[in-house]
C-alpha cells in the first residue's frame, strides 16, 4: 500500500491510546485529558478519532486544549510529533470546505447544510456570526472571498490551528497493519488508499462488518450514527466504536490497544 502522508503509521507502539469524537465537549475532555497526562508512557501512542469540533461553540479552545495536551506530552516525554495524530472526521471536512466557500459553485447550498450539521457553532467559537456567512453567500466569490480571507486569518493568528488543521491525517494504523484507526468507516471493497471520504463520511453496511478487512483484524472508529453501541461485546468484534448517540450525550469514549489491535482497556469521561 501506499503510505503517503495522509495515513500515519505506528511504528514499534507500546500502547496506543484512541479518543473518540469529542464534539467540543471540553468539560467532558478534563478528566480524560488528566488520566491520560498521567498513565501515558514512553513508547506510547496517542490519536484523536476525528470530530474533535463541532456541535458547541467551543471549538476554538477544544482545539487549543488538545494541542496543550499533546505539547505537554512530548516535552515531558520527549516524544516524537508522529507520536500524537489527528484524523479528519465530517466536522473538520465541513469546516475546511467553509474556509474555501469563495471556490465552491454552490455556496448558499453548502452553507445550509454544514450549518445544520453543527458547524455554525464551531464559526461562534471563533467570534464570526453565521447569520453574516450565510447573507453573504449570496453575494458573489468577491465578498466571499473577503470574508473567508478573515476566517482563515484569525485561524492563523490563533497558536496552532492553522498547523492543526494542515496536518490532519485521513486514517492510522500499527506497523502489523492488525488494527486500523479512522473517524467513521471504510469502503471494504477498496484499499485503504481508494477510500476517498469514505473515512469521516462512512460507508453504506459498514457497521456489520464480521471479518477482517485486508491485514486488519481490529478496526477503531471515533463516530457512528446509528444509535446502538455494543461496545461491552467489542473485544470479540472486529470493530470498536468509540462513540454513543445522540449527539446531545456529553461522555467522550476512548480506549487503549495492543499493537496487533487487542483492546487493553476501555473507559470513558466523568
Amino acid at each position: 500500500m501506499n503510505k503517503d502522508n495522509k495515513f500515519q503509521e505506528f511504528k514499534n507502539p507500546n500502547k496506543i491510546w484512541a479518543l473518540g469524537s469529542l464534539h467540543s465537549n471540553i468539560e467532558s475532555f478534563q478528566s480524560i485529558k488528566k488520566y491520560i497526562f498521567s498513565n501515558f508512557t514512553k513508547g506510547d501512542k496517542l490519536i484523536f478519532l476525528g470530530n474533535i469540533i463541532g456541535f458547541r461553540n467551543k471549538s476554538k479552545e477544544i482545539i487549543s486544549d488538545v494541542l496543550e495536551l499533546r505539547f505537554s506530552l512530548m516535552a515531558k516525554l520527549n516524544l516524537d510529533p508522529n507520536d500524537i495524530v489527528f484524523l479528519r472526521g465530517a466536522q473538520e471536512e465541513m469546516f475546511s470546505k467553509l474556509l474555501q466557500l469563495q471556490i465552491a459553485p454552490n455556496p448558499i447550498e453548502i452553507i445550509n447544510w454544514i450549518f445544520s450539521h453543527g458547524v455554525d457553532q464551531t464559526l461562534i467559537s471563533y467570534n464570526f456570526d453565521p447569520e453574516e456567512f450565510i447573507s453573504t453567500a449570496s453575494q458573489g466569490t468577491i465578498q466571499i472571498n473577503k470574508l473567508t480571507s478573515k476566517l482563515n486569518n484569525e485561524i492563523s493568528i490563533t497558536p496552532g490551528h492553522k498547523e492543526f488543521f494542515s496536518n490532519l491525517k485521513h486514517a492510522a494504523f500499527s506497523e502489523t497493519m492488525e488494527v486500523l484507526f479512522v473517524n467513521r468507516g471504510v469502503d471494504l471493497s477498496r484499499p485503504l488508499s481508494a477510500q476517498n471520504d469514505c473515512f469521516w463520511w462512512g460507508y453504506q453496511n459498514f457497521s456489520q462488518i464480521n471479518k477482517p478487512y485486508n491485514t486488519f483484524k481490529r478496526i477503531v472508529r471515533g463516530y457512528q450514527s446509528n444509535p446502538y453501541n455494543d461496545l461491552e461485546n467489542s473485544k470479540s468484534k472486529v470493530l470498536c466504536t468509540l462513540f454513543k448517540q445522540p449527539l446531545e450525550n456529553k461522555k467522550i469514549l476512548a480506549g487503549i490497544f495492543g499493537k496487533n489491535g487487542e483492546i487493553l482497556e476501555l473507559f470513558e469521561s466523568n
